[in-house]
């Protein structure tokens, strides 16, 4: 029976017969109408498009570099066609693209649609448009918004495929690595008439669908959701567009209904989070922030309210050097309101790994970028993605002017869900930021009302805020926010039902929830994530590197500084200095430094490092050239030498010299403070060092402070303290023993390590060439030997005791070709103590050595730095290492992670010769009092020699802090005072410090100033015969500004 308009409008739904429905049939009566697979010859979704027509012409050429728009439409072009496939991975792709738009089209919008695998930027007059994303849901150009007889029917655009999808071109799964002769396909690419009036009621059906299947049964707005719904269906004509405004007036209807003032409030904000690289190299990750944020950009320009967040001021310079244009866009946009810088660092660096002035300098160079580029600083830390959070963050984002923090990555941890998402977090020194997750647990939600009902759902601080945060977009690997994103939450900005969704900045939450804040909780130290702790030793020389450098650009600072306070011609490195810090900074990402990443960032990251060492070294040899006001001297009988110390503490120490035939000495030397001794006098140890080799064939060295025993296979069979005669190792048991684990996660290669590795521990024993004397005493004893680990791999080790020195050195060389093993040394000590501590940036926290609880048990596997203690009363063992981060204590052995061996997104992780160093040390007392903090700083920081000589000054020391609890870290120039210093120094025990500064430098003035070096007041500190007095709580960092007498 046909049914006249006027019946479709009016009786077919008033009739009784329809009021009983069954919800399921309904649910999917409503599904299939808009659904993009079923039914699409008859239904909603089938109508987004009308008349379709080809293009007049489709060229390309291929090309292995990313090159410019200028550069690429002057190459020649090829005829193209729709299934042709192009690639390999990695290259690109242009298209010429020449369309006619019919002339009855008049008064339609047209779209391009594109549908491609790779990743596409519309170009048009030279500039880009558009991004065209299969996996980002952009498939079609908009060509004309309202076509007009005026406008242009002929138009040319260029469009710029990168032969990589969304999560670059993985062998069959995401995370597998690259497959380097991928192919992509250009699936359709045709002119057609969009139908915005179908769009919206798809939206509008699409938000009140979701609302009757999410709200469930038990809900009454969700059984209105599901009539409204069947009433729109039974009104909706798709072949007759004038029932549209009828359907519409429905869905308008619904959704005016409002709700209550106690609805808890939701703030959207666009979001786009963008790997600087991962699955991905650095220079495909510019091209991805262009498409992302050109994408945004329109959204803003057709929608004043929507809001955009962006990070990581890395990229924005990429942007503004690669495409001034949008960038000209964006900053427009960020006088509006809309488009929202966030975050303050350089890039979203790891949050465990780098040193504490590497994240001083993430926080330093992004602040910087913001106000030189938007006028302002950011007031919020932004960091969603990273595998968790050093305790010393709150107080690093205080003193740059940060007291917001926003992160959802703890959502992932494996065992223990965290039991906050709005709440104070403390850090070591007492430092408070207000913290929020958003309780959807994701950066990248889509904007449906199943995430929206989560949000308020998973809320664990409910009664105590009314607020959260909505991050909504395609992230990782770019995409961002869709129209229909917005259009779904602007449809749930106030409807009964659901919570209030208002398109908001990050700044409006937090105001709002900073109005009272009396009702949160605190959660004090560290947040550990509870996943992804292989990533502290994955990519070892990532890591190795990044440590080096580190330290590289430490003393490259430190010297230069010294030259510029002694010398007014010298000219400090200012610029080249920033460029260096600003790659090891972008290194730093939370997908490289850690290790989860492809091969080809690997060797781009390499590839950095080895520049910030050339660069490095080479400008460390002018700083050295001007503190010492000479040149190289020519080799001569008594072969001159300096020795350099950058540590803020006299160092004795065995160091190697060249000597006048060429080959290399030992002599015991002294040197200052941060200072240095020309010739200096080679010094008699109280004890030397004694090798002997006993009848079963072990080892025993001695020095005076410690005597070890080491057996044929290069274990510590004893290791006595001499001083207290304790001894070291436990019972039964041996040092150094090396072990192998199988390793194989449940997903994550490259970041996981199970807790179950642990019960396939494999001692190994198997010697290759037996222990042998390598040093035979006197400044240095020492043994080798090398063990089989397997059939390609092997472990070289030269175990070292010099004099005066309080640990021993195992210096260390792994020839690895394993897979899925993790490799790891242990040192079980005749020491018992409920909690182990580990070095973290500018201090120290405690984790348990026992597995009590799940929060226990779910610390198998932690990080430190350059060391971690167990210690009991009066008594303790520290192990110190120059590059590795992964470890763990449990009961009374110490555990180092020195390799791993997984297979994705990298199947040559590892692979190859590794060489590092770590030292086992027992001490009386604590690990304060023992000087296990300084050992650990000079063993990562050798003395410096060169031939280069002072013929005015032996010796020389810049400064001296009186308190060993203070460590002095940095020395530099100000940022923006070429004629003044900057000191950062912390409290590295845990205590209460009042101590004394002392310089021999021209200094006229200091001032205690923020870590932007900004400041705190304008009254100097006061400058006395003694030096400066300086207070210190505990854990506290201290920046000076030191103003230089010129």
């Amino acid at each position: 029976m046909e049914i006249s308009q006027s019946s479709r409008s009016g009786s077919l739904y008033s009739g009784s017969s329809f009021v009983q429905k069954n919800r399921r049939t309904t649910l999917e009566r409503v599904e299939k109408f808009i659904s993009e697979i079923y039914f699409t010859d008859c239904n909603l979704r089938g109508k987004l498009f009308g008349a379709t027509c080809p293009l007049d012409s489709i060229s390309y050429f291929l090309t292995e570099q990313r090159i410019s728009y200028e550069e690429a439409v002057k190459r020649e072009f090829q005829p193209a066609q729709i299934g042709q496939t192009f690639g390999p991975t990695w290259w690109t792709c242009w298209f010429k693209v020449h369309v006619s738009i019919p002339k009855e089209w008049l008064g339609e919008e047209v779209h391009l649609r594109w549908v491609c695998d790779g990743e596409a930027m519309v170009w048009k007059d030279g500039e880009p448009v558009q991004a065209l994303t299969n996996e980002g849901q952009k498939n079609s150009y908009i060509l004309a918004g309202e076509f007009k007889s005026h406008d242009p029917q002929s138009i040319t655009i260029y469009i710029e495929v990168a032969c990589n999808g969304l999560f670059g071109a993985g062998q069959g799964s995401m995370i597998a690595p690259t497959d380097l002769n991928k192919t992509f396909c250009l699936q359709k690419a045709e002119l057609a008439i969009f139908r915005r009036d179908v769009q919206e009621l798809l939206l509008d059906f699409q938000v009140i669908y979701d609302m009757a299947k999410c709200l469930g049964e038990d809900n009454q707005r969700g059984f209105q959701a599901l009539y409204v719904a069947n009433q729109m269906v039974n009104m909706c004509d798709v072949n007759d567009h004038h029932t549209y405004a009828i359907v519409h007036k429905i869905s308008s209807d619904f959704f005016s209904q409002r709700n209550g003032v106690s609805q808890h409030i939701i703030h959207a904000m666009g979001h786009c989070h963008i790997d600087s690289a991962w699955l991905w190299p650095y220079e495909e990750t510019i091209r991805k922030c262009a498409r992302s944020w050109i994408s945004a950009v329109q959204l803003m320009a057709k929608y004043p309210d929507f809001t955009f967040t962006c990070s990581q001021a890395q990229q924005l310079e990429w942007v503004k050097n690669w495409y001034p244009g949008l960038y000209k866009q964006i900053k427009q946009y960020v006088k509006l309101g809309q488009f929202i810088p966030v975050g303050g660092t350089w890039v979203e660096m790891d949050g465990n790994l780098p040193s504490g002035e590497s994240m001083v300098r993430q926080f330093l160079q992004g602040q910087q970028f913001f106000l030189k580029e938007f006028g302002k600083m950011c007031t919020e830390f932004w960091l969603p993605d990273t595998f968790g959070y050093s305790a010393q963050l709150p107080q690093l984002m205080n003193g740059c002017g940060i007291h917001r923090f926003l992160t959802q990555k703890l959502s992932w941890s494996l065992i223990n869900a965290f039991p906050h998402h709005t709440f104070h977090w403390e850090g070591i020194d007492g430092s408070k930021v207000l913290t929020h997750f958003p309780p959807g647990d994701s950066y990248g939600m889509m904007g449906t009302v199943e995430e929206v009902l989560k949000t308020v759902k998973n809320n664990r601080d409910k009664g105590r805020v009314n607020d959260s945060i909505f991050l909504y977009g395609f992230g990782d690997g770019g995409g961002g926010p869709t129209e229909n994103m917005v259009g779904r939450i602007k449809r749930m900005n106030d409807t009964d039902g659901l919570p209030r969704v208002h398109l908001s900045t990050p700044d409006r939450y937090f105001s709002t929830v900073e109005t009272d804040t009396s009702q949160l909780c605190t959660w004090v130290g560290e947040l550990f994530l509870e996943l992804h702790n292989g990533t502290y030793t994955t990519q070892a020389q990532i890591k190795r590197r990044n440590r080096q450098c580190e330290q590289l650009l430490h003393n490259l600072e430190a010297l230069s500084a010294f030259a510029l306070a002694e010398d007014t011609t010298f000219i400090y490195p200012a610029a080249r200095l920033q460029h260096l810090w600003r790659l090891l900074l972008l290194n730093q990402f939370h997908d490289v430094l850690p290790g989860s990443c492809i091969q080809q960032v690997v060797e781009d990251a390499i590839g950095y490092y080895k520049e910030i060492s050339t660069e490095g070294l080479k400008l460390l040899k002018e700083s050295i050239h001007a503190l010492l006001k000479t040149c190289v001297v020519e080799t001569s009988a008594d072969h001159a030498l300096t020795v350099i110390n950058t540590l803020p503490w006299e160092r004795t120490e065995v160091i190697s010299i060249l000597g006048a035939s060429g080959q290399q000495t030992l002599g015991l030397v002294k040197v200052p403070s941060m200072g240095y001794v020309v010739l200096p006098k080679n010094l008699s140890p109280a004890t030397p060092v004694t090798v002997i080799l006993q009848n079963d064939n072990s080892i025993t060295m001695e020095n005076g402070i410690l005597r070890a025993n080491i057996d044929s296979a290069g274990r510590l069979t004893s290791l006595n303290l001499l001083t207290s005669n304790r001894e070291s190792v436990a019972t039964g048991c041996f040092g150094n023993q090396f072990v192998l684990f199988d390793d194989i996660p449940l997903y994550w290669d490259a970041w996981d390590v199970m807790d179950y590795h642990l019960e396939t521990r494999k001692l190994l024993t198997s010697v290759i060439s037996k222990l042998r004397i390598s040093q035979s005493g006197g400044l240095r004893g020492a043994v080798a030997f090398t063990l089989q680990i397997s059939e390609n791999s092997t472990i070289e080790q030269e175990i070292i005791l010099d004099a005066s020195c309080p640990y021993i050195r195992f210096n260390t060389k792994v020839k690895w070709n394993e897979a899925h093993k993790f490799l790891k040394v242990e040192f079980p000590a005749r020491v018992r103590s409920l909690n182990a501590t580990y070095e973290i940036q500018f201090g120290h926290i405690q984790r348990p050595t026992h597995r009590n609880t799940s929060w226990d048990w779910a610390r198998y596997e932690v990080w430190a730095h350059k060391w971690m203690d167990l210690s009991e009363h009066g008594f303790g063992v520290a192990v110190l290492n120059d590059c590795k981060y992964g470890c763990s204590v449990l009961k009374n052995i110490l555990s180092l992670s020195l390799l791993r061996a997984p297979k994705s997104p990298d199947a040559t992780a590892d692979i190859g010769v590794h060489e590092f160093s770590y030292a086992f040390m027992p001490h009386w007392g604590t690990f304060q009092e023992a000087g296990v903090i300084q050992s650990a700083y000079s063993f990562c920081a050798p003395l410096l020699t060169t031939e280069l000589t002072d013929v005015q000054t032996k010796s020389w020391s810049a400064f001296n802090v009186l308190s060993p609890a203070i460590v002095l870290e940095t020395v530099k120039q100000a940022e923006n005072q070429q004629d003044s210093l900057v000191l950062r120094l912390y409290e590295a025990y845990g205590s209460s410090v009042e101590t004394w500064l002392q310089t021999p430098l021209p200094v006229k003035e200091v001032f205690l100033c923020d870590l932007l070096e900004r400041p705190s007041s304008g009254k100097a500190l006061r400058l006395e015969e003694q030096g400066v007095k300086l207070y210190f709580s505990p854990f506290k960092v201290l920046t000076l500004l030191l103003v230089l007498q010129r």
